[in-house]
């Protein structure tokens, strides 16, 4: 079953790319060049629905009720591409999906604690990824690194919707390598960030792990999207340094600094997708041992080191 919905998921990203990159054409859903944009033409956005459209047979094989939520954060990115909504209005829509996340994959941890801690693990992994998607190709790639290990940390439900959106996202890759012929826009970023919350609480979910004692799960699972969470924590650290609001944008994550060393933008896409692969691959390995809880520690201490080296913890202008 797994290969039939692999390959469904990737003929589907295949297929369904294409006609979202016209339907962005024809309605003008566009990114266009500006002060925080590294490209220099228009790219047409809508990415996300082609990402939505080649996940839904791994999402209906199990517990179809998590295509609700992600399709609310694919929506709601969607908006913000188009009118720029405020806000306020991006974090209750975030606080939506993730209430829904919560009721479609019940988490181990009972009660109100679970649901919050569901939801603030969608806000964060939301903005996380959304920071990411700043070059060709590292959102979507970083997310299907994620996607795979967790496909091999997960069973059941959860494994099937780890499998097309790895999937989905490879095939979305054939288009948005460098240079990308279409981006995935704030409703792509949405609908992944919200696809790794979903899969974050799989990992915490009753029996829905390949491994065990029960906390191994939870800490492969904070390992694998350590990179989306750590671009959260440095962009909050880097702006309140600089007394700017943690809502407005700026020029230093650790991507433009290296883009702005010199780096070709694919060399920095590819580093950061090598980044997750060498965070999260020993992450699954070694789950279930005493050197999982340690490789996670390593881990932010090796993240929060490489953006200080590269000066993104510090405000300014990129150089």
């Amino acid at each position: 079953m797994v290969i039939g919905l692999a390959a469904l998921s990737l003929a589907l990203g295949l297929l369904c790319t294409p006609l979202a990159r016209r339907l962005a054409l024809r309605t003008g859903t566009v990114d266009r060049p500006g002060p925080l944009k590294r490209q220099r033409a228009p790219v047409p956005y809508l990415g996300g629905l082609a990402v939505l459209a080649a996940i839904v047979p791994g999402a209906a094989a199990g517990r179809a009720a998590v295509l609700a939520p992600l399709g609310v954060a694919t929506v709601l990115g969607t908006l913000d591409d188009r009118v720029a909504l405020a806000p306020w209005i991006r974090l209750a829509g975030q606080v939506v999906v993730g209430i829904g996340i919560a009721v479609a994959v019940p988490t181990r941890v009972g009660g109100v604690a679970g649901w919050v801690l569901v939801v603030l693990a969608t806000v964060v992994l939301v903005n996380g990824v959304n920071l990411l998607d700043g070059l060709d190709g590292l959102a979507a790639g970083v997310v299907g690194v994620a996607s795979a290990a967790f496909a091999a940390l997960l069973t059941g439900d959860g494994r099937d919707l780890a499998v097309s959106f790895a999937f989905a996202l490879l095939a979305f890759l054939v288009f948005n390598r460098p240079p990308a012929r279409i981006y995935l826009g704030d409703g792509g970023s949405y609908l992944l960030g919200a696809g790794l919350a979903a899969l974050s609480a799989y990992a915490w979910a009753p029996a829905a792990t390949a491994v065990s004692p029960t906390w191994a799960a939870p800490v492969a699972g904070l390992c694998v999207v350590a990179l989306p969470a750590a671009e959260v924590a440095f962009a909050v650290v880097r702006r309140v340094r600089a007394g700017t609001a943690v809502t407005s944008g700026d020029r230093r994550h650790p991507y433009d600094m290296l883009v702005g060393r010199g780096w070709p933008a694919a060399a920095a896409s590819g580093a950061y997708i090598a980044a997750e692969a060498l965070v999260s691959v020993p992450a699954v390995v070694l789950a279930g041992t005493g050197l999982g809880v340690g490789w996670t520690a390593l881990s932010a201490v090796g993240l929060v080191a490489a953006a200080g080296a590269v000066g993104s913890l510090t405000p300014g202008q990129a150089s």
